[in-house]
């Protein structure tokens, strides 16, 4: 293939060509895509119905878990149609619309999570003023710039990346498009132009991160700060969750694409790659129901009342 106009589909060739392990791929990404959109649609219907949620905190999970939906949506049923039938092949531009909306997501939930860092920083260290830092004009604008931002550079990652010339056939060594998978088939020295890209990226999300660093540093000095030990325990009860999935987010993505050269191979390569796109959807709605009591009540809440109104609806007489 001489370039990337002669290109129709792309390979994804991430699986062993073995149908057992196929199919062992298909049932494990099933369960956790189901996890995923069980937990995080519990909790997008407990904030929207429960009036006791509507706070900036909630506010902002709400949106973590669209984007957590997003991010798996966009990737993982591909991947399980690519395990359970013989067709490896993604058309050119489904690729480009996976990539695109994968970035997106992806990207926007980071920016989300330094948003958030604010949100506990204002909580702990200014309550006197949370209501005017964090009202609900300011908690819009803050979630508009973060899908915002995430969008604009999402658009410009993707247009760069497929107006580069392809000369390296059309497979992939992924379960899904990712921006470095098409590099490796871009012709010599005709990436660069989206590797600057990705370094002013790569230099904003660092901003992101000092910016998360510095905001739990002033939390945890002024949780210290706190006279009595049960105080401490629940103010720091509330950034737990958010530290736990940044964590999470930012470790596995990290080790993903900075990890040595020397220790890659195609397995861990697919293990890494499942760990930082895959996994945080499933598991963030986990992370943030277990330490937290009002979510977990409101999930109770809308449980109960799912079951009493379908008991309600067996046991009513039809006519």
């Amino acid at each position: 293939m001489s370039n990337s106009s002669s290109i129709t589909q792309f390979l994804l060739l991430a699986f062993e060509n073995k149908k057992e392990l196929q199919l062992l791929y298909f049932w494990l990404f099933l369960g956790i895509y189901l996890a995923a959109l069980l937990g995080n649609t519990l909790i997008i219907t407990a904030i929207t119905c429960d009036h006791r949620l509507h706070t900036p905190m909630y506010f902002f999970l709400l949106n973590l878990s669209v984007l957590d939906l997003g991010t798996i949506s966009s990737t993982v049923p591909k991947s399980l149609a690519v395990s359970l039938w013989e067709s490896r092949a993604i058309s050119y531009w489904g690729c480009v619309a996976q990539l695109l909306f994968f970035f997106f997501f992806i990207t926007t939930e980071y920016c989300l999570l330094t948003v958030m860092s604010y949100d506990r920083y204002v909580a702990i260290c200014q309550p006197l003023h949370y209501g005017t830092l964090l009202g609900s004009r300011a908690c819009v604008h803050m979630a508009a710039a973060a899908w915002g931002s995430g969008f604009l550079n999402a658009l410009l990652h993707t247009a760069n990346t497929f107006s580069l010339p392809l000369c390296q056939g059309n497979v992939l060594d992924q379960f899904f498009c990712e921006i470095p998978q098409i590099l490796k088939l871009s012709c010599s020295h005709s990436y660069l132009r989206e590797v600057g890209l990705l370094v002013v990226s790569v230099c904003l999300a660092f901003g992101c991160f000092v910016f998360i660093v510095v905001s739990y540093v002033q939390i945890f000095r002024a949780v210290l700060r706190i006279p009595s030990e049960q105080g401490r325990h629940k103010a720091f009860s509330t950034c737990l969750p958010h530290l736990a999935v940044v964590s999470l987010f930012v470790s596995t993505a990290v080790f993903a694409h900075l990890k040595p050269s020397s220790i890659s191979s195609p397995y861990l390569d697919l293990v890494v790659t499942v760990l930082y796109s895959v996994l945080p959807p499933a598991v963030n709605p986990l992370i943030y129901s277990m330490r937290n009591k009002e979510l977990k009540d409101a999930i109770r809440r809308l449980i109960s009342w799912t079951f009493s109104k379908s008991d309600k609806f067996a046991t009513s007489p039809h006519q």
